[in-house]
């Protein structure tokens, strides 16, 4: 009887795991289809960011590590920011 409702949670807590990580994958979806449309309303221009704006994206940035941000990053590069 334990070791069934033991089983239970787990497979319980195992679909919420994976209902999260799907609607996180949505939301980011979302923002990376939403950042290529600013993307393409700004065009080639350059977006000039504060000190403040750049220091939040590399602390952002860093966490995710130079190659990630490579693929994901879309108004900056990794030696744009410090």
């Amino acid at each position: 009887m334990h070791s069934q409702r033991i089983r239970s949670n787990e497979q319980e807590f195992s679909l919420l795991a994976g209902w999260i990580n799907r609607h996180e994958q949505d939301v980011i979806e979302y923002l990376r289809a939403e950042n290529r449309v600013l993307r393409g309303k700004l065009g080639k221009k350059r977006i000039l960011l504060s000190d403040d704006q750049q220091r939040r994206l590399a602390v952002k940035g860093k966490i995710l590590g130079r190659r990630m941000l490579e693929q994901l990053a879309t108004i900056v590069t990794p030696d744009t920011i410090p």
